[in-house]
């Protein structure tokens, strides 16, 4: 009995173990610590060591000695923030001094970067006297454009205390006596004032937060800072005031009520997200928060009269600080602008996997941003329970149109249709009935092939060659094109490259490669970029006659010959590529100028595990499509691995596609 009785203290004791070990591990390896400096120009020749350092360096110092505004333009003072303790309090560890504090303050770094993008130096102050402490924060102003204080003991005598105290102050009796439904908030750290199981035995109805993550509504200094500092440093706010704190605390409420996002929806798939006793406070990975609070601050800031940079333009800055929320903005903005202003009845999209909770949030905020007008194929019982369930704000009829696969007045119309076209392929009658009762794309390509939707959407549930069939079978090739192709972008830190073939064709021919190349030309000057195309190999100009190699020689002769405009040049090794200096050792007289965007590869195992690597590698690269080639109409095959933002990308490409092609634009 009593051993049975000690099981659940094992079991934590094993834990907390555990977990001290991975943190631990966490953070000595691959290399000691969180954080580290990375260069944001290039030093790779001795002009950029005299533009770095001396003698270049000078100009930019006699320019802020003359002005001091000017630091904010040659220099990152505009978006440094100095993170300073002296150790005297730390996360409930107490007074465990500057030193032992610094993994602390890192994360605190590592958080001001990962949501608001604005670079920390971490500051550990030997320094307990409080006067002399703000002398030395002082002291360091020219370093930063501002300075967060943290962790830093109050001097005794205060008359505040809010929110914090010690472990187990808070007795159950002494909540059980509370008013109606009251509010908890036990925020002391690593052990809450009263535990919320605790709460929950004497008092159901309260609501209850602490500063875990393991509970609900953990209160997180992470949910406001780094986003406070964002909007300020924006408008050279000379100080933080408390209109700019209350303005990112009603930010925070309104946020906290409206519909959950699709990234905090994936990292907390298990909670009921919706406003209530257990969603008080947003999640800190809930990528709206930035577009939110932000720009309160920054107006709070503004009418404050302590903004030395007003913003001008409030709908242009909150498009900028999607930068830090989703990286293929840069790409993607010209494109959302024309699709917005395209009539919604010429932008029918159909969804082929109607079901999926990730297209479902895509169309959301499709609707929300009037991109597209929306067809989801799919039950229309289980779309409008996981609308509730999502909390949701579309309604069948008014913004949806739903084709339920098992009982549509259209299914006769559409099976003989589909009849009509592959009889000859051997396609039986009773067969095209079964297939248009339970083949979403098919379904979805029927009605483009019959006028009733402008583009499709498919993909986030099994593989390209399933689709590609019955979009072969019923919509076919665009005029002049003989082969399908597919496309993959990678937005990276420093580069925007594209990818062929990493989706469709195992190893096309020399005379397919080069069409490929064309159509994705093609498709990238549709999104506003100049393309410049490397073909790859392991030979690098000649030095190998590998059939591959030879393959990709004859696709830069068919190109030059079918398309002397295009700027190409192969065969080259991938550094070759993205490198024009490397290049230049190479050859002489490359053809290709600066650094390729268009990589072509030999076959599709190249392709799409050079894809697959560089999205890996790049940590915060942000893939778009892949792009369907090729295809008569605006029609995208995604991957089971597709994202909310993706399937709004490629959908607001087809959406711009399909009015295109009505005017011929394309």
């Amino acid at each position: 009995m009593s051993q049975s009785g000690n099981k659940p203290n094992q079991n934590k004791e094993e834990q907390i173990k555990a977990l001290r070990e991975a943190a631990l591990k966490y953070h000595e390896f691959p290399v000691p610590g969180k954080i580290s400096i990375a260069p944001t120009k290039q030093l790779t020749n001795q002009r950029d060591l005299s533009l770095a350092y001396t003698p270049g360096v000078a100009a930019a110092c006699e320019e802020i000695n003359r002005d001091p505004a000017t630091a904010f333009r040659y220099t990152a003072r505009g978006n440094l923030v100095g993170v300073v303790t002296n150790g005297t309090a730390v996360l409930g560890l107490g007074d465990i001094g500057a030193l032992a504090s610094k993994p602390v303050m890192e994360g605190k770094a590592v958080l001001f970067k990962k949501f608001a993008g604005i670079d920390v130096f971490d500051i550990e102050v030997n320094e307990s006297d409080p006067e002399k402490l703000v002398e030395v924060i002082a002291a360091l102003e020219p370093t930063f454009g501002g300075i967060n204080l943290e962790d830093i003991k109050a001097i005794e005598g205060a008359d505040v205390f809010l929110g914090l105290s010690a472990g187990g102050v808070l007795k159950p009796e002494m909540v059980a006596k509370m008013a109606q439904k009251p509010l908890v908030f036990a925020l002391a750290n690593p052990t809450p004032e009263i535990l919320p199981e605790e709460v929950k035995v004497v008092r159901p109805d309260a609501v209850m937060a602490t500063g875990r993550t393991d509970y609900p509504n953990q209160v997180n200094n992470v949910l406001c800072f780094p986003f406070i500092f964002r909007g300020a440093l924006d408008v050279g706010a000379t100080t933080i005031t408390t209109e700019m704190e209350i303005a990112a605390v009603k930010a925070i409420a309104e946020l906290a009520q409206a519909e959950q996002s699709d990234v905090v929806a994936a990292v907390y798939s298990s909670e009921n997200l919706a406003f209530g006793p257990d969603y008080l406070i947003p999640k800190p990975f809930d990528p709206r928060l930035i577009t939110a609070i932000a720009p309160a601050v920054a107006k709070a800031a503004m009418d404050g009269g302590v903004a030395s940079r007003p913003i001008k333009d409030f709908a242009l800055y909150k498009d900028q600080l999607q930068q830090f929320v989703y990286h293929s903005g840069t790409v993607m903005k010209p494109l959302f602008g024309i699709a917005k202003k395209i009539p919604m009845e010429q932008k029918r999209i159909v969804f082929c996997e109607g079901e999926d909770e990730r297209v479902m949030r895509a169309v959301q905020v499709m609707l929300d941003e009037s991109l597209v007008n929306p067809i989801l194929i799919g039950r229309p019982s289980v779309i409008e329970h996981r609308i509730e369930k999502f909390g949701l704000r579309m309604k069948s009829g008014v913004d949806i149109e739903i084709v339920n696969p098992e009982s549509d007045a259209r299914y006769r119309d559409f099976w003989q249709t589909y009849l009509q076209l592959t009889e000859r392929k051997g396609v039986t009658e009773s067969f095209a009935k079964l297939e248009m009762r339970r083949r979403n794309t098919l379904i979805g390509s029927i009605l483009l092939k019959k006028g009733q939707a402008d583009g499709m959407i498919c993909g986030t549930i099994s593989n390209t060659a399933t689709h590609l069939k019955y979009i072969d079978e019923v919509i076919g090739h665009e005029p002049g094109a003989t082969v399908y192709g597919g496309m993959s972008g990678l937005i990276l830190p420093n580069r925007q490259v594209f990818l062929v073939d990493t989706h469709v064709n195992i190893d096309p021919s020399a005379a397919e490669l080069a069409e490929i190349t064309l159509l994705a030309a093609s498709e990238m000057r549709k999104l506003g970029m100049t393309p410049k195309v490397a073909l790859l190999s392991h030979s690098n100009f000649g030095s190998s006659d590998a059939p591959s190699a030879v393959k990709m020689r004859e696709v830069l002769a068919i190109l030059q010959k079918a398309a002397p405009e295009l700027e190409v040049d192969g065969e080259m090794h991938g550094d070759c590529a993205l490198d024009p200096e490397t290049r230049a050792g190479a050859i002489t007289n490359s053809t290709l100028r600066g650094e390729a965007n268009l990589l072509v590869l030999p076959n599709i195992d190249a392709a799409n595990i050079s894809y697959n690597l560089l999205k890996t590698a790049a940590g915060n690269g942000v893939a778009i499509g892949p792009l369907l080639l090729g295809v008569a109409k605006p029609i995208h095959i995604l991957t089971p691995a597709a994202t909310v933002r993706r399937i709004i990308n490629v959908s607001t490409l087809a959406v711009v596609e399909a009015a295109s092609q009505s005017k011929g634009l394309f």
